[in-house]
């Protein structure tokens, strides 16, 4: 009975690889995902019952020792990193400030194993919901103790609605310190227009399509004019002699960048690739032995809940992974 039912599990679980692959969900997916990544109930579950079901191969793991065990695996393969603790909107002025402390924690142990990284954050996790005065606080707490580091800091941008105070307080940011830099997103209408005005700043900006839902009013809702705009962003920035993170899989965009780099004979040192941990590893290792700069994004933190539903929306082969080890 138990080989019947094995057997009738894989081919159900066949059956949903076909249909996801055929791209007939995945809207559908995309959407039941990014909700779920926001249950508080499924955030309990994923604690308790830790990175199985295929997450290992997107988060380092929960601790500071593994993520750093990651980076030096990262290092050996000629690529660079930046670290994340994962943690998002935190609701106290505690939980904020052991969130900065992790990050500070994180900025040091970078330091004493010697591996090549970077920190990237996320200020719902310093307490910008909270209050702006109580995430600047804890900026400067980090950024001070990068800069003594010797090392950078990168925010991450999150949705719309945490957009401009983002970009205000990484302006605040940028007149006290030189090792902090943006992610900017291709599909929210407003990205040519923020990445001309932070010209100025001569900002280190990631560019990346975005991976949080949006309202049409505020991004372009059809794939196409978001793989548009981000080819074109990534030019403006690179062409405007700026310090360029081009962030994606995708390989016709990782192609059409080259191809203008060297066109504009754009020197290597201007731009780096970068990926998440996990995905695209045959491409990663690829641009490396061309010669180019590779960082890998690394997850890690108990808090990984929310950012694996991320990864699980933005690609139906992510989902068929984590079904293939369900039932193994």
């Amino acid at each position: 009975m138990c080989i019947i039912i094995l057997i009738n599990m894989n081919k159900y679980v066949q059956e949903i690889e076909q249909f996801l692959m055929e791209g007939r969900m995945e809207a559908l997916m995309r959407n039941f995902f990014q909700s779920l990544g926001k249950s508080h109930t499924a955030v309990k579950l994923a604690r308790r019952y830790g990175l199985k079901f295929g997450a290992g191969r997107f988060v380092a793991g929960e601790t500071i020792d593994r993520a750093i065990s990651a980076v030096r695996r990262l290092n050996l393969e000629g690529k660079m990193a930046t670290l994340d603790h994962l943690g998002e909107f935190v609701g106290t002025e505690q939980e904020a400030t052991e969130s900065a402390s992790m990050c500070i924690q994180t900025l040091k142990a970078i330091a004493a194993a010697g591996v090549n990284s970077n920190l990237s954050l996320k200020m719902t996790s310093l307490g910008l919901d909270i209050s702006k005065d109580l995430c600047m606080n804890n900026m400067r707490r980090i950024l001070n103790c990068a800069r003594e580091h010797g090392n950078f800091v990168r925010i991450d941008m999150e949705d719309f609605s945490h957009c401009q105070i983002s970009l205000d307080i990484y302006r605040e940011l940028r007149r006290e310190y030189d090792n902090v830099g943006l992610v900017i997103q291709a599909y929210l209408y407003r990205t040519e227009q923020d990445i001309e005005d932070l010209n100025a700043l001569k900002a280190n900006l990631r560019l990346v399509k975005g991976a949080y839902k949006e309202s049409p009013k505020v991004a372009f809702p059809d794939k196409k004019d978001v793989d548009d705009n981000f080819r074109k962003i990534i030019r403006q920035h690179l062409s405007n002699g700026n310090y360029t993170a081009i962030a994606t899989h995708d390989e016709a965009v990782v192609k059409d960048s080259l191809d203008f780099i060297k066109e504009r004979r754009i020197p290597n040192d201007q731009f780096e690739f970068q990926m998440l941990y996990g995905i695209s590893e045959e491409l990663q290792n690829r641009l490396v032995q061309e010669g180019y700069r590779v960082r890998v994004y690394v997850p890690y933190g108990i808090d990984w809940f929310g950012y694996f539903m991320r990864r699980l929306a933005e690609r139906p082969a992510n989902v068929w992974f984590v079904l293939k080890n369900m039932f193994k």
